[in-house]
């Protein structure tokens, strides 16, 4: 199993756009926030360059400012140079926000590297 990490946010005035919704970006940031902490947690946020591959995200409900809720991150799949996240934006138990996100481990000449080991062994939960 794949670990799983949960942070209770709150809505900001930055994340709001001039219609007092979240502005769509905001959820991105919410989820690489919640990736940062969960990878200090694991005592893991020091290993090296993970750029996006690729980002995706579907609004089911709008957040305004001041609104409280959680946001679940879960690494869904490791592969050999790659980590995808899974995250959600749930407030009051109905889901607001959702996505995905592809980070790559990549060298100093930008291309992919694999993924160090202590990475790997720590995105596994014991079972």
């Amino acid at each position: 199993m794949l670990v799983r990490h949960c942070e209770r946010m709150r809505v900001t005035w930055a994340d709001t756009d001039a219609s007092g919704r979240i502005h769509h970006t905001a959820a991105f940031r919410w989820a690489e926030n919640a990736e940062h902490t969960l990878l200090r947690q694991l005592g893991l946020d020091e290993l090296g360059d993970f750029p996006r591959r690729h980002v995706e995200a579907t609004y089911h409900l709008p957040l305004r400012f001041g609104d409280e809720f959680d946001l679940i991150l879960q690494a869904e799949k490791v592969g050999r140079t790659s980590v995808t996240y899974g995250w959600q934006a749930v407030r009051d138990g109905e889901l607001c926000a959702e996505g995905r996100s592809v980070t790559v481990h990549v060298g100093p000449d930008g291309s992919p590297r694999n993924l160090p080991a202590v990475l790997r062994n720590g995105l596994r939960e014991a079972p």
